[in-house]
């Protein structure tokens, strides 16, 4: 297999875990407008001390931040039980992980479900946009891969409306960069590489590591029927190489660098470094 179908192999695999496993946007939970509502002293509160469903959510969020993520999931289950979207997301998340819980994918996906099919753009709090958003990516990562351990078949054509209704109503960078790697691998959809560098562009802007990085890649290489451009590519590169934080995950991104900037000449590198200081001068 050549290298570069074997990065983008590991890129894939980690790429559409991304929205639902590393969501750096929301790896605390949105902010909470809750600060209205009391909390009880008493952090494994049962639940018949739960005066409505945003109380037992406040409750859970808190406990969960303490450092007792297993405490916290009866008054998280409570208040997702009274159609709080926060402690759904919250659950869906803590499964999907086994966080505090044992790991149980159908069971995050069904925490994810709730908050897609209850969702009304006319009545819906965009105090919790993100909320909303993540569940939208996360519902269409298990629908691309399926649930294999509960029979859930793969539904490309569910991951597909997923992504481009979060990428289109809410701008996220993570359902944009997830619909492009559809495009671009043509998983379940024909291949579209102008289509795949547009949602790329359009997560790559929002500092999306992983759009950065394969924008940069097919810029620079010319693949998939992109109009090569070399020294924007090794802009890309750069940009994701210098978000790169953790050495295993990122591994593919750094490689990716690595063989752009040896095969780059010195006009290429110049003109990338102008392109670089002109992003960095953005708004």
């Amino acid at each position: 297999m050549p290298t570069s179908n074997r990065i983008f192999s590991r890129a894939k695999t980690r790429g559409v875990l991304y929205a639902l496993l590393v969501a750096a946007a929301c790896a605390s939970g949105p902010a909470l407008a809750l600060d209205d509502v009391k909390t009880p002293t008493n952090a494994t509160a049962s639940l018949e001390m739960f005066k409505n469903p945003i109380q037992a959510l406040r409750q859970g969020i808190e406990t969960y931040r303490s450092g007792d993520a297993a405490s916290s999931i009866d008054a998280l289950t409570y208040a997702a039980a009274g159609g709080q979207p926060l402690a759904q997301w919250k659950l869906g998340r803590m499964y999907a992980s086994g966080d505090g819980v044992p790991h149980d994918d159908l069971k995050a996906y069904n925490y994810f479900l709730q908050i897609v099919e209850s969702y009304d753009e006319d009545t819906a709090d965009m105090r919790e946009r993100s909320v909303y958003s993540s569940a939208f990516v996360s519902v269409g990562v298990y629908a691309l891969k399926g649930i294999p351990s509960a029979q859930m078949a793969p539904d490309p054509e569910r991951a597909l409306e997923m992504f481009k209704f979060a990428a289109m109503n809410f701008g996220d960078p993570n359902a944009q960069y997830n619909l492009a790697r559809m495009y671009l691998d043509g998983d379940g959809i024909k291949q579209d590489g102008w289509q795949a560098a547009r949602w790329l562009h359009l997560a790559a802007e929002k500092r999306h590591a992983e759009a950065q990085a394969i924008l940069g890649h097919l810029l620079f290489t010319g693949q998939a029927g992109v109009v090569r451009q070399r020294a924007r590519g090794l802009m890309w590169l750069t940009l994701a190489r210098d978000a790169a934080t953790e050495a295993k995950k990122d591994e593919w991104i750094i490689e990716l660098y690595d063989t752009a900037i040896k095969a780059a000449n010195d006009t290429d590198r110049q003109v990338a470094s102008v392109y670089l200081e002109g992003h960095h001068k953005k708004p």
